[in-house]
Formats: structure tokens, sequence, C-alpha cells
């Protein structure tokens, strides 16, 4: 008599089977050589179809682990690097033997938890803010490894209609994210208006520059400083409303770049010399060819999920910074008089210490800086690699002389009567109180405009006004490599007096007037 299987036997039968074939198969890859090869030689598989070369589980030693954000200043590391997998088919791989894994952790507060874990090796930051998180990331003794950009667009601060200079803000409500670069954009916009926060009606503090965004649409402000592409959707959407700066004109302000742990940089400097060598390349070849940056734009789509157009509009919103501008940032070019890292992160670090907004035992820049990486290159000169050209201004026009400015900053430069050349004292005021404005606003024309008060002839003081006022220019040429053309040089005489001072009636008063005013253009 035949006997039939019931259905409860047939699938313990079959799970008995699956069994054995399952560790059978796992003994042979763990247990024989022909199977640890196969095991070996079959990891997954990146994005660009190359064969990875990370192992499972916990973080391979080996990999240099970079931490990334949504930005398209860490793209010349994704490019070479041929997607954020270390691969085969990475050039760091190719070229130097290392290998690079990106992580994409956009979270402000989870990127700085996985750097202080050691789930990521480098960190990316921002040196205008960095000294409002060195309570956190100071003990970890932090080395800065490379600049990766400039913010060239990335960055704006939007107006409602009837704000049209930084002036202009003054007695307004301004949406800002405290302690970030936009703080920061905020901080350096008021001082080239002669402005503190104090003198705005409100700075309503907001979690991200996107939130600020919302309050501008809402209208619950008058203006914001937010990031690309929302400073074009708010102009598009709301009526009368103007980006009033970005940091396409204020192009020295917000840099970017990865630092290491001490601890990392002791053991790997090998590795991060290959790494800086690659980058650069990368840079390099992304700035000069557009095929190169659109292949960037394909790659960073790929690994954040944007858009290409997004992608490439977000590169196209930074200065990509190269060799070169790397030995100027961290201050190893001798002849360079622009902003350098050190300069931007101890004046910021000394204005939020002020705000009680950044610790005062914070780690000195020379401690932080790691040229070791940089001065290792083996990288040629030449476009791609030699630092950023000043801008070239045309000739100043009659017109330029009367177009409204975007803000206006009276500085008391002191002549002796009847003179126009400038004294040591004088020299000083210009280097503490605009020279600093003039080089982060590197992309917008000057105006410097001459006043005197009513003594003496009104020809006679118009001509001694312009002669000043071309000292000055004169003076921001030498001392700092500024171009000629970038001045417009206006002598008013005693024809603009200080509201309220029309009269020169008082001693002071007439002192007011015998001013010199710095003016940025767009």
């Amino acid at each position: 008599m035949q006997t039939r299987l019931t259905t409860f036997s047939k699938i313990l039968i079959t799970a008995l089977i699956l069994g054995v074939i399952f560790f059978g198969f796992k003994y042979f890859l763990n247990n024989t050589n022909m199977g640890k090869d196969l095991k070996k030689n079959s990891e997954n598989i990146d994005n660009s179809s190359g064969t990875s070369i990370l192992g499972g589980g916990k973080k391979d030693d080996d990999v240099i682990t970079v931490q990334m954000f949504t930005w398209g200043g860490y793209v010349p590391g994704l490019y070479f690097n041929e997607g954020a997998q270390a691969s085969t088919n990475s050039r760091f791989y190719k070229d130097y033997g290392i290998k690079v894994e990106f992580k994409l952790i956009d979270d402000f507060d989870a990127s700085r938890n996985a750097w202080k874990s050691g789930d990521v090796d480098l960190l990316g930051n921002e040196v205008s803010a960095m000294a409002t998180e060195m309570t956190g990331l100071g003990p970890y003794q932090p080395q800065i490894v490379l600049q990766c950009d400039w913010s060239r667009g990335g960055d704006a601060i939007v107006a409602k209609r009837g704000i049209n200079s930084f002036n202009d803000l003054k007695g307004k409500v301004v949406a800002v994210t405290p302690s970030t670069p936009s703080m920061t954009f905020l901080l350096w916009m008021l001082e080239a208006a002669n402005l503190k926060l104090s003198d705005l009606k409100q700075v309503k503090e907001v979690p991200s520059a996107i939130d600020a965004a919302t309050a501008f649409k809402s209208g619950q402000v008058d203006a914001a400083v937010v990031w690309s592409p929302d400073d074009e959707i708010i102009v598009r959407e709301v009526p009368g409303s103007k980006v009033l700066q970005s940091t396409r004109q204020a192009s020295n302000i917000i840099a970017d770049v990865y630092m290491a742990k001490k601890s990392y940089v002791d053991k790997n400097a090998d590795k991060l010399a290959k790494f800086y060598e690659g980058w650069m390349k990368a840079a390099a070849e992304i700035n000069t060819s557009a095929g190169a940056r659109q292949k960037a734009a394909k790659i960073m789509a790929q690994v954040t999920g944007i858009s290409e157009q997004d992608a490439q509009a977000s590169i196209n919103n930074v200065r990509l910074t190269t060799h070169g501008d790397n030995l100027n940032f961290f201050g190893k070019n001798p002849n360079y008089k622009g902003i350098t890292g050190e300069g931007l992160y101890t004046k910021m670090g000394n204005i939020y210490q002020s705000m009680g907004l950044a610790p005062a035992d914070r780690p000195n820049w020379r401690l932080m800086s790691y040229g070791a990486a940089m001065g290792a290159a083996n990288l040629p000169s030449g476009p791609g690699y030699d630092a950023e050209a000043p801008k070239i201004f045309s000739t100043p026009t009659s017109a330029d002389k009367t177009v409204r400015e975007i803000s206006s900053k009276a500085v008391s430069i002191t002549f002796p009567s009847g003179k126009y050349e400038l004294d040591e004292n004088a020299k000083t005021i210009i280097d503490l109180q605009f020279a600093d404005i003039a080089k982060a606003f590197s992309n917008a024309r000057v105006r410097i405009e001459g006043n005197t008060d009513n003594v003496g002839s009104a020809e006679l003081n118009k001509r001694l006004s312009l002669q000043r006022a071309e000292a000055v220019a004169k003076y921001l040429q030498t001392q700092y490599n500024m171009t000629r053309n970038r001045f417009i040089i206006v002598g008013n005489g005693p024809n603009s007096p200080v509201p309220g001072c029309e009269a020169n009636a008082t001693p002071e008063c007439k002192a007011k007037n015998r001013r010199t005013e710095f003016q940025l253009i767009n």
C-alpha cells in the first residue's frame, strides 16, 4: 500500500535539504582554498560597476572614509573616486593605491558624531564658523587637511521691496541660522555698512537656511540669509523681492575644508598626501573641462539622489579651489594679500567669542593647519593648478560714480590741513576698518568718496577730496595687490555733508564731514 506524504512532511524534508545545502556551501566558502578565493572576489559592486574593495561589517582601517554633504564643493573627490565606494575603478586606487570611501551624511550633528566615533576619518567643515564648534571638536585636535572651495553663489541674502543696500537693513527683521556660515555672511555685510546686530530690529533665529527661506516667503521677516536655489525661487515667487547680495560678490567669506583628527594624521600622512594630490588633479580637470564637469555632476547626482541639473548648479555655485588656492589659503605664498584661512578663522572666532558663541580656549589656527600633504604634492603649474586670478574690471565710467551702492561705510581718515598724503596712522585705519571688507568682497567694485568740511574754497576742497580718495585707492593697490580699475574715485568736497551737519556749525560736525566713504558696487 502506497503511503502519501503529508504537506507538513514535505515542508520539513525541503527545509532539511535547504539547510544541508546552505551549511555545506558555507563550509565550502570558509574552509576550502577555492571557497575562500571565491568569497574574496565576490564583494559588492559599486555605482560605477568597479569591483568593491571594501570589507564587510565593521569599518576597514585601510580605507580613508570621507564624510560629505550634498554640496558642490565635495565633487572633486567623488569624481576622482568614480563614485562613493572604494573600488578598483577609483583613480585614487589606480594612481595611488589608496582606498577611499565617501559617506553622505547631510545631518550636521550626525556628521560630527560619526567623526568623533571614528566612523569617518575626514569631516567636512566651514572655516568662518568653525570656532563655534571647538568646545566639541577641539579635544580631538582637529587638523585642516585641505580647502575644498569658496562659496560663489551658494549663499545669499534676500530682501523685500524697499531694501536696496546693506545699510537699509537697519531697523529690520532678518532671519538667519546662528553659529553657521549664514550668520558669518550677515555679520560681514553689516560690517561693510558700519552696522551691528543690535542695529537690526530683530535677528530671527531659525534652525536652517531652508527655514529662513520659509520665514521670508511667509512674510515673517524683511530679509533672510538663504541657500541657493532658494534665493532664485524667492525672487520668482515673492513680488518685489531681490537678492541683495550673494557669495558671487562676497567671494572670500565662506570656505569649506576637510579636517582629520591629529591621531589619524600622525598615522596616515602618506595616504593623506596622495588623497590631497588626487583631489587637486580632479579640481583642475573639473575647472578646465566642460566634459569633466558634466561627468562630475552625473556622479554627484547618482550619489546624492538629486537631479543632474541640480548637481550642475551646485558645482557652479562654488570655486573648486586649486593647489595654488590652497597655498594661498594656508599662508604658504608670501605674495598673496587676500583672505587666508588663519585670518578668517581668527577674525570670526574673536567675533563669535564676543557674542558668547565660541570658547576662549579654542585651538589656534596654526595648531590646526596641516600643510604636510600640500607640501608633499607633486603637481604642475599652469591652468587648473594655479591660484585664482583677480577679477578683471573694465575701466570705470562716469555712471559708476552715481550708481546705487550696495553698502556704504564711512571711515575717518585724518589728513594734515591742505595735504592728501597718507601717514602711518591713516594707513593703519584703512588696514583695520576696510581692507578685510575689500578682500572678502573681491568681486565687487569699490567706490571711494572723499569729503571735506567747508573751510576754504569749494574748488580747493573738491580737488583736495579727490586727491585724498585717490591716495586711499593707491594704498589699497600697492599694499593688497588690488587692480586699479576696481576703484571708482569721487571727490565731493564740502557738497555731501553728514545729515545734521550741513552748516558745519561745530568742530564735531566739521570732523564728521572730513571723512572718506567706502562703498561696494555690484
